[in-house]
């Protein structure tokens, strides 16, 4: 596999080797042992999501408040999405700044993002089917959602006439209000 840091070195792109040929392709998708490798730390995932979303539905930038703080190894298996993540550790020298992947059921790109952050995503296809793993269980009392639109923060998000938007990302929180990490 190849991993490959972004300008939040915390924040990771990993691409695994791909076999193919002309009946398919095949791929590891997860070897814990060459992942805690690539993280430098030991990391647990407990649970495994799916969604799927329709063009031009936005999710997020959600987060869970310590001590339900949740790392995210995603990935999309069908379509294609771009991908952020937030850095809102308030002691980090990226407190504050965002990186952005496309990810797509094509490029097999994943995404680490570790514990400290907020997380969302924007489907550019007709429709994404997103898989994710987390490193804690979702927790509703710890929550959180930041405004995607946020000024603070100016996410480039991929042009789109009107994101399709949840109540609760529609109704997100400042970045500035966003609770200590």
């Amino acid at each position: 596999m190849k991993v490959t840091p972004t300008r939040i070195s915390d924040v990771l792109i990993i691409e695994p080797k791909v076999f193919g040929d002309e009946r398919g392709f095949f791929f590891e998708s997860f070897n814990q042992k060459a992942f805690n490798e690539a993280v430098g730390q030991e990391i647990t995932f407990v649970q495994d999501n799916h969604s799927k979303s329709a063009k031009n539905v936005l999710r997020g930038l959600h987060y869970q408040l310590p001590p339900k703080a949740q790392g995210k190894l995603v990935r999309v298996i069908q379509g294609e999405v771009f991908d952020v993540a937030v850095d809102i550790r308030k002691n980090s020298a990226t407190y504050g700044q965002w990186v952005g992947e496309v990810l797509s059921g094509e490029n097999k790109k994943q995404l680490w993002i570790p514990a400290g952050f907020a997380h969302g995503f924007l489907t550019l296809s007709e429709t994404a089917e997103f898989l994710y793993k987390t490193t804690d269980y979702y927790s509703q009392a710890h929550e959180r959602c930041i405004l995607w639109s946020d000024h603070t923060l100016d996410v480039a998000w991929p042009q789109c006439i009107a994101p399709i938007l949840a109540t609760k990302d529609a109704q997100g929180t400042s970045f500035a209000m966003t609770e200590p990490h």
